[in-house]
């Protein structure tokens, strides 16, 4: 999982501090509007995401009067609320899916042999996927994306979406279990032995 660099005091107190100094909350858009806008883009593309990071953004920013100090890392919340964003995107994410699914196979890239091979075997799996998590429900699709392009812990999942731990885990199951049965019970991404 990739760490975001963080102040001394961590973000809490950033969020606290722009409650006297708006332009302080700046500080919290350079520290994570690139890795949110990863996530969404993969979820929406590239034309829908920085409409989404910047409304995640101006949503944190006007209910950061409510932000739970306790919290150290603003990643969770800023990540539910992208998720929350997305969810009235839907219709174009499954759009997206439906369009990945129907497009070519992308040519490998030159580099590595092993690297090579590994994009192929990903890129040939790809409408299998797309058309799996198309098929998802909305709340597996959530938690399964938060965890593999969001790369957020079971429990930072848990505190985006305002649900126990153990509902970010059956979720997590039911759509790896999915997704797996949909692409023949094989991980593309596995070497085989």
């Amino acid at each position: 999982m990739t760490v975001p660099p963080t102040t001394q005091d961590g973000d809490a107190s950033l969020i606290e501090g722009s409650l006297a100094d708006p332009e302080a909350f700046a500080a919290l858009f350079d520290r994570y509007s690139a890795m949110l806008y990863r996530y969404v883009s993969r979820r929406l593309g590239p034309e829908a995401a920085e409409d989404v990071v910047g409304e995640t953004f101006l949503v944190a920013f006007s209910k950061r009067h409510r932000y739970d100090l306790a919290q150290r890392d603003a990643r969770p919340w800023l990540f539910g609320i992208a998720t929350k964003l997305v969810a009235r995107h839907h219709r174009a994410e499954a759009a997206r899916y439906r369009a990945l699914r129907r497009s070519p196979v992308d040519g490998p890239v030159e580099g590595p042999a092993d690297r090579v091979a590994a994009d192929v075997t990903a890129s040939a799996a790809r409408p299998a996927l797309a058309e799996a998590l198309s098929g998802l429900p909305r709340r597996d699709r959530d938690v399964l994306l938060l965890v593999a392009w969001g790369d957020l812990a079971y429990e930072e999942v848990a505190r985006a979406l305002g649900i126990p731990v153990g509902t970010v885990r059956s979720r997590l199951n039911r759509a790896r279990r999915k997704v797996r049965a949909a692409l023949g019970d094989t991980d593309p991404t596995r070497e085989e032995a």
